[in-house]
This record gives structure tokens, C-alpha cells and sequence, in this order.
């Protein structure tokens, strides 16, 4: 079932909503960058517990590189920032900026804006894996636009499945899928060729 906004958009829109829809996993190749890719993910949890933000975003920078390399895709840049953005309907946690001529940044902030708080590796995980996701939209789909759909939170969450699965081991515990308020409230949401915010 589409968000509603799905009604407010034009026909060549809905195309590319429904191609963005029907897609529902990414799978990760099992090769050698994939096994280093836990150890990752645990450099990058322990960054973000010591609070430090240079080492974070280095932790960071390296598990992405990881990952777009195992996915073929070109490289993000990443920013890891200290404490969200907040506005009367939500905070701040991470922005995707393409780039048509240089390398596209993802932007993430790792306190919370209440009480600036550091906030759950879980969470700034899966903020990582949403913008990799809006990338994986242009760069591996070849979508001209980037929408949040039903099919792009289920390919988010099989992204965080596969990478808690890989440093548990096997273990593959459902990680529940979470639309944005923006997704829901805040009628089209995209992620087209230019700046674009998520708000949750």
C-alpha cells in the first residue's frame, strides 16, 4: 500500500515510486570486504560509546567505505556532527547531499537535541544505512529520484539485519522496519539531485 502521498505525485513520479516499492532487499555479496565489514561496524560502536566525534566519523567513514565498495557503488563522504538540528515536529539525524560533480556527503549527528545526549548505536547505525540507501537509489537502481516507500525502509532494514547478522554470527533477529514522521506527515518525500533532509 503506498503513503498517502503517493496520490499528490505526477505519473512519471509514480513510476519511479513504484520501481523504488517493488525492490525490498540489497543483498551484501559474501567476499573478504564483507567479513571485514564487522569488524567495522564493532570499531565503529565503540567510537560513538567514547563520545569523541573525529574518531566517530573516522569509524564511519571506513564502515561506509566498506560497504559501498562491497556493494559496487561509487563513495560517500561522511560528517559526523554533534547535536541535531530540532524543529517543532522532530530532530535532525542525517542528511544525504548528491553531488553531480564530486563525491555526495552524508551528514549525521550523533547527540540527541533535547539533552544532547550521544545517541544509540542502533539508531546512528541504521541513520548511516538510510542515506546509503537513498545512494543505492541513483547509484544502483538508477532511479531518477529517491522516495521513501514501503520497498525503501524494507531494503534499510535488511541492510541492518545483514550487517547485526554478520557480527552475531549468524544470529538474523528481526530489526523492525521505522517510517519517518516525514514519510508519513509531511506529504511527498524524496530524495531528488539535490539537499534533502530526514527528519524523524
Amino acid at each position: 500500500m503506498p503513503f498517502a502521498y503517493y496520490q499528490k505525485l505526477n505519473a512519471h513520479q509514480k513510476r519511479i515510486y513504484r520501481a523504488s516499492d517493488g525492490v525490498e532487499r540489497i543483498p551484501l555479496p559474501r567476499t573478504d570486504e564483507t567479513h571485514r565489514i564487522r569488524d567495522l561496524v564493532d570499531a565503529l560502536e565503540r567510537a560513538l560509546a567514547g563520545a569523541e566525534r573525529v574518531s566517530t566519523e573516522r569509524a564511519a567513514q571506513a564502515l561506509m567505505d566498506g560497504l559501498t565498495t562491497a556493494l559496487k557503488v561509487p563513495p560517500l563522504r561522511i560528517k559526523v556532527l554533534r547535536r541535531r538540528p530540532a524543529w517543532e515536529t522532530g530532530e535532525l539525524h542525517g542528511l544525504y547531499e548528491p553531488d553531480e560533480e564530486g563525491v555526495p556527503r552524508v551528514s549525521v549527528w550523533m547527540r540527541t537535541a533535547q539533552r544532547a545526549q550521544v545517541v544509540k548505536f542502533k539508531t546512528f547505525l541504521r541513520t548511516l544505512l538510510h542515506e546509503l540507501c537513498h545512494h543505492l537509489d541513483y547509484e544502483r537502481l538508477q532511479l531518477e529520484e529517491s522516495f521513501h516507500t514501503e520497498g525503501f525502509y524494507k531494503r534499510e532494514s535488511s541492510l541492518v539485519r545483514e550487517l547485526f547478522a554478520s557480527r552475531e554470527h549468524g544470529d538474523s533477529t528481526r530489526i523492525e522496519q521505522k517510517p519517518s514522521l516525514a514519510s508519513i506527515r509531511q506529504g511527498p518525500t524524496e530524495c531528488p539531485r539535490r539537499p534533502r533532509d530526514e527528519l524523524t
